[in-house]
């Protein structure tokens, strides 16, 4: 059985928003989490003492490219950059690049970073294909650029940055740049080495399909050198449990080949394209295995609901997940599917068949008003200046109201 369909049919494509976990990552999860209920957290931590201190950084340097000794486990990618920011020394005369495709949590970020240290907070623009404008980059960047932030692929479109090329754009400047890989680490190859990147964060329960609420980091020693002075980097560690899981996702992980999500992917959009109707949101030259649209008359909640009675689970996103990006066009809401290397072509095919169904069914019938029972008799008419009545008793040139 494929892993990302099981028995009754049903087709994972929503890796994007939560992988499914392995029979062997549910049971990791399951037998340290019944651990810690009965001996404790301490007795916990002994016991994973290799685990939480070598074996998953080993893995974690392997899969990112990394030297060792240079990962941190956290509760989630947004929490890691969340957490740097909050340390990192800047001033009024810093400026800090985002891009339209930053995510509602790490903007929250930038504008908390932007409010501590007065810095310019500026965005890389787009060129007219959707890429990002690296000419434009390459023109304006100076040592007063003091922080570079771009997602490897957002989380609202499958759009791939060029995160290689703005690295060799920054490198002979002082820019720190920090690589969001939340939505790529799992299905397309991450190399921070060739990245050039010095902050690197990304989430287990994706494309990892490890548990949710336990992320990681990469910090190159430039990063924490300047991080050093002013507390270091303030991360909550994840729940040990978790972290085991993780562990046991990340020995089941094998690197796919590189156009293996791409081909999913192209065929994802394909049949997206082929039917009556839907919108790919679709910008730049580089896709991923991340396909959003919208339909021009369904909602993508409704669109969505017909998908999963029909055995194929996607998901709806919102156009303020990327609310630099998606509300500029006119976005509001849209539907999100995404492959995993593990998906086959036959899950496509089934979804092909599912999404065409779900738009033959058209818009929902208003519901219907029941009849009332009797017809309620007309009312008279109220006079809009209600007659002046006399008050009994009154003398000759008081007004009524005036006096009891």
């Amino acid at each position: 059985m494929n892993a990302m369909s099981d028995g009754e049919g049903r087709v994972h494509l929503n890796s994007a928003g939560l992988g499914r976990m392995s029979a062997a990552v549910l049971e990791t999860l399951t037998e340290w989490t019944r651990f810690e209920d009965r001996y404790g957290p301490y007795e916990l931590e002994e016991h994973l003492d290799d685990v939480l201190h070598r074996e998953i950084h080993e893995r974690l340097a392997a899969l990112l490219g990394a030297p060792s000794g240079d990962t941190v486990l956290c509760t989630g990618a947004a929490d890691a950059f969340a957490a740097v920011l909050s340390r990192l020394p800047l001033g009024p005369r810093d400026r800090v690049w985002t891009t339209p495709y930053e995510s509602a949590a790490n903007l929250t970020a930038l504008f908390a970073l932007r409010t501590r240290t007065r810095c310019r907070l500026e965005v890389v623009p787009l060129r007219p294909d959707g890429d990002l404008d690296l000419e434009w980059m390459a023109q304006h960047i100076g040592d007063d650029v003091a922080l570079v932030c771009v997602p490897y692929v957002p989380s609202s479109c499958g759009i791939v940055n060029p995160v290689e090329d703005v690295g060799r754009i920054l490198a002979p400047h002082r820019s720190l740049y920090a690589v969001d890989a939340s939505y790529a680490v799992g299905q397309l190859p991450v190399d921070v080495a060739r990245i050039g990147c010095h902050l690197l964060t990304g989430d287990g329960w994706r494309f990892l399909r490890g548990p949710q609420s336990v992320g990681f980091a990469y910090t190159a020693p430039q990063l924490g050198q300047a991080l050093a002075p002013h507390g270091g980097l303030p991360l909550v560690p994840p729940h040990g449990a978790a972290v085991a899981a993780l562990n046991a996702a990340l020995a089941l992980h094998a690197p796919a080949p590189a156009p293996a999500p791409e081909d999913l992917g192209s065929r994802l959009r394909a049949a997206v394209e082929n039917t009556s109707g839907t919108e790919l949101i679709a910008p730049g030259r580089a896709q991923s295995g991340i396909v959003t649209f919208q339909h021009e008359e369904l909602p993508a909640a409704l669109v969505r609901r017909r998908l999963a009675d029909r055995g194929v689970v996607v998901w709806k996103t919102v156009a303020q997940e990327t609310p630099l990006y998606l509300p500029g066009r006119g976005v509001v809401t849209a539907v999100r599917a995404s492959v995993h290397p593990d998906n086959r072509a036959e899950d496509i095919e089934l979804f092909a068949d599912a999404l065409r169904d779900a738009v033959a069914e058209g818009l929902p019938r208003p519901a219907r008003v029941p009849r009332p029972l009797f017809t309620a008799p007309a009312l008279r008419a109220v006079p809009s200046t209600p007659p002046v009545l006399a008050v009994v008793g009154s003398s000759a040139g008081e007004r009524p109201g005036d006096g009891i």
